[in-house]
């Protein structure tokens, strides 16, 4: 009881503080001057979602393969060093990433892309990699006492048993990706970095605001969506005749 008393007053307390927030947002103009921007995040926001679908994308096609590959036995002696050439693209800061594909590839959408693209692999690759590695061994040697060929024990054992532990990773690499988007409007990639940043420099926190919490807003529904698709396809992995 005393718990769900305390729930309850928090509750009542979010409420009541969501309300004075919303009635001194109105008071002050500050909702009506936020509206003023819902046009322009409608567009960004399109700009930013293709740009994280495209490197997200992309990163999945490439770092999920990289993954299953290195961890294959014959591999083993190679893998951590081939796993730190990925690494590059979390250790070097997101901007000097972003600066390199621009001085390679110009101003626009294709440095962003590469730019999120190499920032979003590491994640991915390594927990495929890790998730593969930790199967149960009891599970392999059952697999292959049966006739399975190292394909079928592939597909049939060892990813559906891998798959939460990939799934984190794309989840992780996805949510960076959508936060570290916004960097693409220095190089000419567009995005909500376009109010952000324009904010910062012209001192308008409103500005500001109408880039940044729709961009959290995106990678919290991300992050939902991501863990929903993990759910429903773990589910079948682990139930397979399940409709």
């Amino acid at each position: 009881m005393p718990i769900q008393s305390l729930n309850m007053a928090l509750r009542a307390l979010v409420l009541v503080a969501i309300f004075f927030a919303g009635a001194w947002g109105q008071s002050s103009g500050v909702i009506d001057d936020f509206l003023f921007y819902i046009p322009d995040v409608q567009y960004l926001m399109g700009q930013h979602l293709w740009l994280t679908a495209v490197s997200g994308g992309l990163a999945i096609l490439v770092a999920i393969p990289v993954g299953i590959v290195l961890s294959r036995p014959s591999m083993e002696r190679w893998a951590e060093t081939v796993m730190q050439v990925f690494n590059i693209g979390t250790t070097i800061p997101t901007l000097a990433v972003l600066a390199l594909a621009m001085s390679f590839l110009g101003i626009g959408t294709v440095p962003s892309v590469f730019a999120l693209f190499v920032a979003t692999l590491l994640p991915i690759v390594r927990n495929t990699y890790t998730g593969l590695r930790g199967v149960d061994p009891a599970l392999l040697e059952a697999a292959a006492g049966i006739g399975m060929s190292p394909m079928q024990r592939l597909f049939r054992v060892e990813l559906p048993n891998a798959l939460y532990v990939i799934f984190a990773g794309i989840r992780t690499a996805l949510v960076l990706n959508v936060g570290t988007v916004p960097l693409a409007f220095l190089i000419g990639g567009g995005g909500l970095g376009e109010l952000i940043f324009t904010g910062i420099d012209l001192f308008d926190p409103v500005m500001m605001l109408a880039g940044a919490i729709p961009t959290a807003l995106l990678a919290v529904l991300v992050d939902a969506c991501i863990a929903v698709a993990a759910f429903l396809m773990i589910q079948r992995g682990v139930n397979p005749d399940r409709a």
